[in-house]
């Protein structure tokens, strides 16, 4: 176990030794006691700072980033990219890490393949998320299958495992194709009530709108209809919770440490109680109105995710049944990492074509070689041929959509703790340790992708470098902790850029910052303004 000196009880042994001293020599209390403080406070940082970290943790063993203990990597941290400073340190310092935050305490990023597979594989349940990550996620995500831990995770793993098997997407593919096409029409349609040809569309908000539509239909069963009214409570709520603003970056940063400060009278918090209440109150909806369903049509071919859960909840012995709350937990958790991760991913791929002219005329040759119903406005809406369109056929597009993935992880980072003392890569790791997996470090890492590993480029995928594992693509984890939900959003990713790249051309907007220069961080990595690009109509 580590081992640091407290600092409420080293302040209060300070307090009563000056208190004993003031008696003892007849000296005026107050002046003795913060004296005495003082001493005790600058004994601690000290310690904390210095002493601790260098002579007595039992990290100190580990590869260090050079830096004073006192305030440690912070700045570094907080004016970069999430995952840029990990970059470094792993090219100079090895695949396990140690690197400090303020007052000496320790952190370890990791990169080591080895060190990778303990802890997502072979030993993932002893890596928790922290208490205060979950705190500070649980509004807006609930306590599903995203934040559970142990025995509740292995739960609801398996009860949510067949209803994301891959012939249950196969068969939401439809409604995939639905709103993609949907999107694209009201796009032409925006164009021609303004009565232009070319227009510049902000797509991430279109994108959320869209797949937050998608996983209502497809996953809840439910109708949102963002897209078409993008004033939808729902959608209103997720946009409050991506504030950007200064206030809303301050108190969700200090949110992470304590939540307390979710009681200070401020809008964000406003905003956030406004969102919670919101998506919990849908929630709740949707599964008691699935609940009614499946008892009233037992036999019934639901296709939605939660309708296959709820149903299969039905007859499940009582040790794997899930709870109403239990139920609710994965809707919230759908609906808010089931969309926004997948609407940004597809967003930085838009931008990085628009970079790449050249991988975008290639990606629209296949999908028309492969799909050319697409592009024939007289076909592009025929059932019959939306239902044989399988986007899983199309190589190119599988390797544009893995190359952005990797290139812009939507989920940058995650955070865990050690539970019990464990060895990585050969290395102690005690209890309490913190530990980053830095997926936009290991994405772009030249020990596992070779001397192009900051170039975009998808034809890597055809031949991929001897150094690479399957640790090298920390995007989705890997694992019983990796995303359950990964097929659902690469099929859904492939439809929407399909549909969009068949209709329309993309360049980035030069009126705009460079989205890719602005990235924000708060559970998922965003453009802070926005992808804007100039949409062009294809020409016959």
């Amino acid at each position: 176990m580590r081992y640091q000196v407290p600092f409420v009880p080293l302040l209060c042994a300070a307090a009563a030794t000056g208190l004993l001293v003031a008696k003892i020599f007849d000296s005026a209390p107050y002046t003795v006691l913060s004296s005495s403080l003082g001493v005790g406070l600058a004994a601690y940082t000290l310690y904390t700072s210095y002493v601790y970290p260098f002579y007595v943790s039992q990290l100190r063993h580990i590869p260090t980033v050079p830096g004073c203990p006192l305030w440690g990597r912070f700045f570094a941290i907080i004016t970069s990219e999430c995952g840029i400073p990990a970059r470094e340190w792993h090219a100079n310092y090895g695949g396990v890490v140690r690197y400090f935050f303020p007052f000496g305490a320790e952190r370890l990023s990791i990169a080591d393949d080895e060190a990778i597979k303990q802890m997502t594989v072979k030993n993932p349940y002893n890596y928790p998320k922290p208490a205060r990550a979950r705190a500070w996620m649980r509004p807006v995500l609930g306590d599903g299958v995203l934040l559970a831990e142990g025995h509740v995770h292995v739960q609801q793993r398996k009860a949510l495992t067949p209803a994301f098997s891959i012939s249950s997407i196969r068969s939401l593919m439809p409604v995939f194709w639905e709103k993609a096409l949907h999107m694209a029409n009201l796009w032409e349609v925006e164009m021609k009530r303004a009565s232009h040809e070319t227009k510049s569309f902000e797509v991430l908000e279109w994108l959320n709108r869209a797949t937050l539509d998608i996983i209502g239909k497809a996953g809840l069963g439910t109708e949102i209809n963002s897209l078409d009214n993008p004033e939808t409570l729902l959608r209103q709520a997720y946009k409050a919770c991506f504030d950007f603003s200064l206030q809303a970056r301050i108190i969700n940063s200090l949110a992470a440490f304590t939540q307390l400060v979710r009681l200070v009278p401020s809008k964000t918090n406003r905003d956030i109680a406004f969102a919670r209440d919101t998506i919990l109150t849908r929630a709740t909806t949707i599964i008691h109105q699935k609940q009614v369903e499946a008892a009233e049509k037992k036999d019934s071919k639901t296709k939605d995710i939660i309708g296959l859960i709820v149903k299969d909840n039905m007859t499940a012995s009582a040790e794997d049944s899930l709870t109403i709350e239990a139920m609710r937990d994965q809707v919230m958790t759908f609906l808010g990492a089931g969309h926004d991760t997948t609407a940004t991913s597809v967003a930085w791929t838009l931008m990085l074509l628009s970079k790449h002219p050249a991988v975008q005329h290639r990606l629209r040759q296949e999908i028309k070689e492969y799909m050319p119903f697409l592009f024939d406005d007289a076909k592009r809406f025929d059932g019959d041929e939306v239902t044989k369109a399988d986007v899983d056929l199309l190589p190119y597009v599988e390797h544009v959509c893995k190359e952005a993935l990797r290139f812009i992880p939507s989920i940058p980072m995650t955070v865990r703790q050690a539970r019990e003392d464990d060895y990585m890569a050969g290395y102690y790791i005690p209890a309490g340790t913190t530990v980053y997996l830095m997926a936009n470090a290991i994405n772009r890492l030249e020990s596992y992708w070779g001397a192009t590993a900051n170039q975009f480029d998808p034809d890597r995928w055809r031949k991929l470098p001897p150094t690479y594992t399957t640790n090298a693509f920390m995007t989705f984890l890997q694992g019983p902790r990796g995303c359950i939900g990964r097929k659902f959003a690469e099929v859904e990713m492939k439809a929407l850029l399909c549909s969009l790249l068949s209709k329309f051309t993309f360049e980035l907007d030069a009126t705009f910052p460079d989205p890719e220069e602005l990235k924000m961080w708060r559970l998922v990595l965003r453009p802070r303004d926005g992808v804007n690009l100039i949409v062009r109509p294809l020409k016959s």
